[in-house]
């Protein structure tokens, strides 16, 4: 039996700092760990602050979703507040965020993880190659590819500024706060915002769709790879007009059962984190982040969420799977002909593929076509000249949370407040799910245990590796 330890450090195209090492044996791996390399102290920084300026600190966790991290703390103090968002506030904020969401998938794919299929010309210096790429799309193929890639960069740019009309720029936008959104929209803007939605929509149908559907063609072992547990976690993002509903509705997919959401059922462990010990499943309410960076056996800077006691993976593909919604229709015959399936709603593709590397990013390009469609909705639904905002009066205590999905997944921010200031704060982001290290039990994170059985035919050229962290767009 051949067994191999390979390390790959940095891990490239992604945002922030990641570590994977694989134990290779026999041509597959058995082990995996993965290491986020940076402490960011968002928590400690934010402590002794007005709880209003948290909307616009915690957006520095991330330059790529700022807006969900905006959202998420805008959500926690309306709750500590007692605060209720006017509609249009609602509604101008679910733009800015869906604006976001079309600008974060569009860079994961042409980017970033849709590297990994298709390359550029001898001239592009800065796309990091393995010795045997595993690259399958023909000439004439890759070659539209990379078209599109420079295409994208414009789109991205448009994407941004659908963010910007009513968040006043981006990234890190100012409209989103305790309270509801900045900016009062008029007519003028909501026709800018829909004239540049209707380029990014025939990119979107005409390029990016397309695209992914071709690759997926040349790469149906992708569909076969990195299930991990199959257990998803959706917090529920995009709120509609009748309370407690949203286009993508809360909730869990535990051992092959849906289960509601219960934000209670968050907990954390450190034992491999660079962080003093806690207790097993620690709640938020009682989360620390102090670091100890010689901490015996840990090996990472993120913490190790569950959720009643399971690994489970966030993300489109978790959005999509809990949510059940409909395919595209350039979706729909991809699966009646390569997999004989009549697949109208993204569970009729089937548990296995779905769960893969290739199944994530067909969820991703699906999410996009789905918020394409809510994005007109809300448009029609936003009043011109309409209250957006409603001033919260910051108590001398009390403590709330916040749930929203980034692009990436699940994203909560938890903050208490004592004498009129943050008193404590806590962030479970959507790459803590899935990038995590082992919890208390030993139990591996859901990108160590989707790496499990991954091929990796040779060791000095762990494409497949990359293929499986780049899916979940860490």
């Amino acid at each position: 039996m051949s067994k191999t330890v390979i390390a790959i450090d940095p891990v490239t195209r992604l945002e922030g700092h990641l570590k994977v090492e694989v134990q290779v044996e026999d041509g597959k791996v058995a082990d995996a760990w993965i290491t986020g390399g940076m402490f960011r102290g968002f928590e400690a920084i934010l402590r002794g602050r007005n709880p209003r300026d948290a909307s616009q600190i915690v957006q520095r966790i991330c330059g790529v979703c700022p807006v969900a991290h905006a959202t998420a703390s805008s959500l926690a103090i309306e709750a500590v507040c007692g605060v209720e968002v006017p509609e249009n506030g609602r509604i101008a904020r679910n733009l800015m965020l869906a604006g976001n969401y079309l600008q974060s998938n569009i860079l994961h794919f042409y980017h970033l993880g849709g590297q990994d299929y298709f390359h550029g010309p001898d001239t592009v210096p800065f796309i990091p190659r393995y010795r045997n790429p595993d690259l399958r799309l023909s000439e004439e193929q890759n070659t539209l590819a990379m078209d599109e890639y420079i295409e994208a960069l414009e789109v991205r740019q448009v994407c941004h500024q659908l963010v910007a009309l009513f968040g006043g720029r981006m990234p890190h936008l100012q409209g989103i706060l305790g309270g509801g959104a900045a900016q009062i929209p008029d007519r003028e803007t909501i026709l800018e915002y829909a004239a540049r939605m209707k380029q990014v929509r025939k990119f979107v149908e005409n390029r990016y769709l397309p695209l992914v559907y071709t690759i997926a063609s040349r790469y149906m072992d992708m569909f076969e790879m990195a299930h991990g547990y199959k257990n998803a976690l959706c917090v529920g993002v995009f709120p509609l007009a009748k309370k407690g509903e949203q286009f993508f509705n809360a909730g869990a997919y535990i051992n092959g059962r849906d289960e509601p959401f219960d934000g209670n059922r968050i907990l954390e462990d450190v034992r491999y984190s660079w962080f003093e010990p806690a207790p097993s499943g620690t709640p938020l309410q009682k989360s620390e982040s102090n670091p100890q960076v010689d901490k015996e056996g840990a090996y990472s800077f993120i913490k190790a969420p569950l959720y009643a006691g399971h690994r489970v993976e966030v993300g489109p593909l978790a959005r999509m799977w809990i949510n059940d919604k409909p395919l595209s229709p350039i979706g729909q015959r991809f699966f009646a002909d390569m997999f004989g399936v009549r697949a109208e709603t993204f569970r009729q593709i089937g548990e296995d593929p779905a769960f893969s590397i290739m199944g994530r990013n067909v969820a991703r390009v699906e999410e996009v076509y789905q918020t394409l469609g809510m994005i007109e909705y809300w448009l029609h639904e936003l009043e011109p000249g309409a209250q957006t905002f409603a001033l919260p009066e910051v108590p001398q205590a009390g403590e709330g949370i916040g749930f929203t999905e980034a692009p990436r997944g699940a994203l909560c921010h938890y903050m208490r407040v004592k004498n009129g200031v943050i008193d404590d704060y806590a962030v479970v982001a959507a790459s803590m799910w899935n990038c995590s290290p082992r919890d208390d039990a030993g139990k591996r994170g859901a990108v160590e245990e989707a790496l499990i059985g991954v091929p990796v035919p040779e060791v000095d050229s762990p494409v497949n590796v990359g293929r499986v962290i780049r899916a979940y767009d860490p």
